[in-house]
């Protein structure tokens, strides 16, 4: 019996100290307390997006001629450059059709110099009446006609040249070649048949999409004035690969896709960068980080000094006669060690950041200290 009367008599001790408000009393000293100023400063503002990349360039590969394949002239999986002969096709029966409009062309030019000598006598006679009108309209026919035989020879001789020329197929750009589709010995029979792919992955494109709701929030707070987009939306571009590391090169947007697609709830985004070395090779998945876009006047609070509470969020604020008022708040992204306020702040509130755990009711009395350096919190 003795010990409850003890004990309750503690009680009404410590509830008296307290104070009838619920505030620390002559019981018990102000608690400790650091504070930081709230000063509205511009911030950059990132955003970061998973992407895959893939090459600027897929290029399809094709016989342009009809014939038999000769042999394959690289190594698949390697770097191919614009130009090179990626397969043979055979050449001989092409040759021979060439050698055959060379031909054929020439005797063109030896009927039409024949028929302009023809012509040219038969002028002379004509205009002194020493030939007949039909002679004379014969002549210059021949010749009319010749012109317009060489004329046929001479294009049935350049698509037999180029004929004989796609029988080298060649890379069309510098890039990674595929897989052979045909091997050697195999009827190509034209443009029909695909040989082999090349992708161009220099430079090289990230693709990645933007969720929609947060479509929605960037368009919300650029509304509220609280974000501002890069110059014509020129985002600085970089990548992080899956071993963490940062890619060397950066890179900018070259593609923004206006539909969000009913699959993904995504909005498609693409980025180019440079590729010189190689280092990125098509289906990596990376992060993609935008840059350039900033917040004006934006206030930020260390997180240690945001609470919660049964409504939502708050810090607590130095107020007169260097109380703790609870002040609620609303938070938006992390920047580094600290939260983004988005409401709640304002320029010059102290903000109390360390000994709010001794704080144990609202407006108690609070003794400013100096704020804890990095090294003392750990």
């Amino acid at each position: 019996m003795r010990f409850k009367l003890t004990a309750l008599s503690f009680l009404v001790g410590t509830l008296a100290a307290c104070g009838p408000s619920g505030q620390q009393g002559h019981g018990f000293p102000p608690a400790q307390v650091s504070v930081v100023t709230v000063e509205p400063k511009t911030l950059p503002a990132t955003f970061e997006y998973t992407g895959q990349t893939l090459g600027s360039r897929e290029i399809e590969v094709r016989a342009r001629v009809t014939g038999i394949l000769l042999s394959r002239n690289f190594a698949e999986g390697g770097h191919v450059a614009k130009g090179q002969s990626l397969f043979t096709i055979d050449p001989a029966p092409f040759a021979a059709v060439l050698a055959r409009a060379e031909a054929d062309a020439a005797g063109a030019e030896a009927r039409l110099a024949q028929a302009k000598k023809n012509a040219a006598r038969l002028k002379p006679l004509f205009a002194e009446q020493a030939v007949s009108q039909k002679e004379y309209d014969d002549a210059t026919s021949a010749e009319a006609i010749a012109d317009a035989d060489l004329k046929a020879a001479r294009a049935r001789l350049t698509e037999a040249r180029l004929n004989l020329l796609y029988t080298r197929v060649e890379s069309p750009a510098s890039g990674i070649a595929g897989r052979a589709q045909r091997s050697e010995g195999t009827l190509v029979s034209g443009p029909e048949v695909l040989l082999t792919t090349v992708t161009q992955i220099d430079p090289i494109w990230v693709s990645f999409g933007v969720p929609d709701n947060e479509l929605l929030r960037i368009s919300a707070e650029r509304a509220a004035g609280r974000l501002q987009a890069p110059k014509d939306g020129n985002y600085k571009v970089t990548l992080r690969l899956a071993d963490g590391t940062t890619y060397a090169q950066q890179g900018k947007l070259n593609f923004t896709d206006v539909r969000i697609s009913g699959t993904t709830g995504t909005s498609e985004r693409r980025a180019e960068l440079p590729n010189p070395k190689g280092v990125l090779q098509p289906g990596q998945f990376v992060r993609v980080k935008l840059e350039g876009a900033v917040r004006p006047d934006a206030i930020t609070v260390p997180q240690r000094a945001v609470l919660e509470g049964p409504q939502g969020k708050f810090v607590y604020v130095l107020g007169d006669g260097s109380k703790a008022e609870p002040r609620p708040v609303q938070v938006g992204e992390w920047i580094g060690e600290d939260w983004i306020i988005q409401s709640g702040l304002k320029a010059g509130d102290k903000v109390i950041v360390d000994g709010t755990a001794r704080i144990f009711a609202p407006n108690s009395p609070v003794q400013v200290a100096e704020p804890k350096k990095d090294s003392d919190k750990k």
